[in-house]
């Protein structure tokens, strides 16, 4: 019967392959193409959805694929985001800056966060990867501050406005894109980063300060030992603030916090009141932690979203190949040097220290120069390596997830996953370091697909496009998560 049912449903998938060709765009190509899925297609109610990586736990299924084009494979379309800065009202002295940096229109999540933030509500920006989420919470703060300036009595190291992430990387790139602002509007941005904090204790900094930008773990302890001061704070941003909300951050960050005024909804005003609060990323729980209420009432913010959250790029290819643990070099280094002999910048993820560091030493081994980064390395090595590709002086970068969040890293034009992501989270951010705003066209994505727990991830993925419903289990509390599945686990026993 359960053969039977089988033949039935890859017949019914060859039916509407046949049927849907002639007048419909792929959204999944497959190396069967009796597997294929069009734009459109949907099926029965209460069928099992036919998947091309159903049998990929089985041995004899290494090297087959499938590829989710989304929209990609489409014709361009008019621009359909019509309304200018001027109209969002924004300040013409930040219009000025931004047609000189060659922004001449707001994105789609920038139209909608840039005018609440301007009005002071507490503010969740959760949105896809890449769509101009730094600018949309920027661009509100720094028209608050050039408001407030002149009201407000300066003290040295006391910013009207803080940005907290949860690393270093991530604070060093958006302290550049604000400075890149700050410097034509006669404003102070100081980036604040761990690794110096006990030298910065002993021989405190004494500078004015307008936007400071740092690390929870540096400017929790520079507070605490009231080196810089809140008094003047009116606006905090938390960016990737899934990761901040997480168990192994949320105790620090909730100790903090409470420092603020947070208001339910700050009046914009000279000289400011209240604190506002604002939480950014591309990947948010659709339920906030309990402990967020210890500093801020839930019910005062305001969620401004795209369609494409917690799904994957939709204009960028991804390919998920069937490899078996000893294919994996090889299929690599043909990729590669692909990449290289087309000019094509490329990020190579591991899930583990180790495996980030052999694909290094291989592909070098090889001919290819490839640099590393990880999270076990010191920061300056770190920052140092992975500005000799931000800048193009190396074309490949094996990496594992601490380059995954938060990086602008416009000029790469190809994701290769190694290792397959353990987490639906960790995909979307990976996928995330290209086909941003500014990155060239041709960009891909190519997942190599080995272990049983990597293909069940993999078979959710597929379904979810299928269905053309959200990704599935899009949570970042990795802690949580494990904590739970040991229980469960041990309840088992």
């Amino acid at each position: 019967m359960t053969k039977l049912r089988q033949l039935l449903n890859l017949s019914y998938c060859r039916y509407y392959s046949v049927q849907q060709t002639k007048k419909k765009l792929p959204i999944i190509t497959c190396k069967r193409p009796e597997f294929n899925h069009y734009e459109g297609q949907t099926y029965p109610k209460f069928e099992a959805i036919p998947l091309a990586s159903k049998g990929w736990l089985h041995p004899k299924s290494k090297n087959d694929y499938f590829i989710i084009y989304g929209n990609a494979n489409k014709k361009e379309v008019e621009p359909v985001y019509t309304k200018s800065f001027e109209e969002l009202g924004v300040n013409p002295a930040l219009i000025e800056v931004m047609s000189e940096q060659g922004f001449s229109l707001p994105t789609l999540i920038q139209t909608k966060s840039i005018p609440a933030i301007l009005y002071g509500y507490n503010t969740i920006i959760t949105a896809e990867t890449g769509c101009g989420k730094t600018l949309g919470y920027l661009l509100p703060i720094f028209q608050h501050i050039l408001e407030w300036k002149p009201t407000v009595q300066e003290e040295f190291n006391s910013p009207m406005a803080v940005v907290i992430t949860p690393s270093r990387e991530l604070a060093t790139q958006v302290g550049e894109v604000a400075q890149n602002i700050a410097q034509h509007l006669n404003l102070n941005v100081t980036t604040l980063v761990g690794g110096r904090t006990k030298r910065k204790m002993l021989n405190p900094p004494i500078e004015y300060c307008d936007l400071l930008v740092t690390t929870l773990g540096a400017y929790s302890k520079l507070v605490t030992t009231g080196i810089f001061k809140i008094n003047n704070v009116h606006h905090v941003v938390l960016d990737e603030a899934d990761t901040l909300l997480d168990d192994s951050f949320v105790e620090k960050l909730s100790h903090l916090m409470k420092k603020f005024a947070i208001q339910h909804m700050v009046k914009i005003q000279s000289p400011p009141k209240g604190c506002q609060l604002t939480l950014v990323s591309a990947t948010m729980p659709h339920e906030l932690p309990d402990s967020i209420s210890s500093f801020v009432d839930p019910q005062s913010l305001k969620t401004v979203t795209t369609s494409n959250i917690h799904r994957i790029l939709p204009h960028v290819p991804h390919k998920f190949l069937r490899l078996g643990k000893a294919q994996k070099p090889a299929e690599l280094l043909k990729l590669v040097k692909s990449d290289i002999n087309q000019n094509r910048p490329v990020m190579i993820f591991s899930n583990q220290t180790s495996t980030c560091d052999f694909v290094s030493m291989f592909l070098n081994e090889n001919n290819v120069e490839c640099i590393n980064i990880n999270g076990k390395m010191a920061v300056p090595l770190k920052l140092g390596k992975f500005e000799l590709y931000k800048s193009g002086k190396v074309n490949v970068l094996s990496c594992t997830d601490i380059a995954s969040r938060g990086l602008d890293t416009i000029r790469t034009q190809h994701i290769i996953n190694y290792d397959f992501p353990l987490y639906t989270a960790d995909y979307i951010h990976r996928s995330g370091r290209t086909g941003r705003i500014g990155s060239p066209s041709g960009c891909s994505i190519t997942n190599f697909v080995s272990w049983p727990r990597e293909i069940q991830l993999v078979q959710k993925i597929e379904a979810s496009i299928r269905k053309n419903s959200e990704l599935p289990s899009v949570n970042a509390n990795i802690r949580r998560i494990i904590q739970e599945r040991i229980v469960r686990m041990s309840e088992r026993a």
